[in-house]
């Protein structure tokens, strides 16, 4: 049963709008059945889109963001929860703890960085749960190339590329990635080591 879901997503402004309307159309989604979003908390950007499609249905969506940004006044004020960490490393672990499932939406070096980790802990056996990444418009097209070159070259094992991670186009084919997602357990952290 997936109850909770973390969106990891830009916290730009600027960007082309077929990215912010993705993030609220995903949103939207996601309160419709019933699913509680966590994100990073961020009051611009894909990540105020995001939320404003959660809220637009009546969902629930929860911020996990560090102190520091707080007082930066980069949080949102609109969020249904949110949740203050002492650091970036204890928003991260809090919100892979907190979920079910993670998806990635574009985003920049901070998305990217969650995302890899999140796939990294899951390489690792660390978790076993879903990862969807939705490449609105492409934009993951050359980090996709970049994992399949590590495959092509031995970074990485062909298993890792092709159930560790789903790769869906629109966010309407995110809850059904999420529920078909291949099982990943503990036993898995003996695929970690590439030959």
């Amino acid at each position: 049963m997936i109850n909770r879901i973390a969106v990891y997503c830009s916290a730009s402004d600027g960007v082309p709008e077929v990215y912010n309307t993705a993030a609220y159309r995903l949103g939207q989604l996601l309160a419709q059945e019933g699913v509680e979003v966590v994100y990073g908390d961020g009051g611009i950007g894909l990540m105020k889109h995001l939320a404003e499609g959660v809220l637009a249905e009546g969902g629930t969506i929860t911020g996990v963001i560090p102190r520091f940004m707080v007082e930066q006044g980069w949080n949102n004020p609109r969020s249904t929860q949110t949740i203050v960490t002492v650091s970036m490393h204890e928003r991260k672990a809090a919100i892979t703890r907190m979920v079910d499932a993670m998806v990635a939406l574009p985003g920049g070096i901070g998305t990217m960085e969650e995302l890899f980790e999140c796939l990294t802990w899951k390489q690792l056996g660390l978790h076993g749960k879903p990862v969807v990444i939705v490449n609105t418009n492409g934009y993951f097209d050359p980090v996709i190339a970049a994992l399949d070159k590590m495959v092509a070259e031995h970074f990485m094992q062909p298993v890792h590329r092709n159930r560790m991670f789903t790769v869906v186009n629109s966010p309407e084919e995110v809850l059904s990635a999420v529920y078909a997602a291949a099982e990943w357990g503990e036993h898995m952290r003996q695929q970690a080591r590439t030959v």
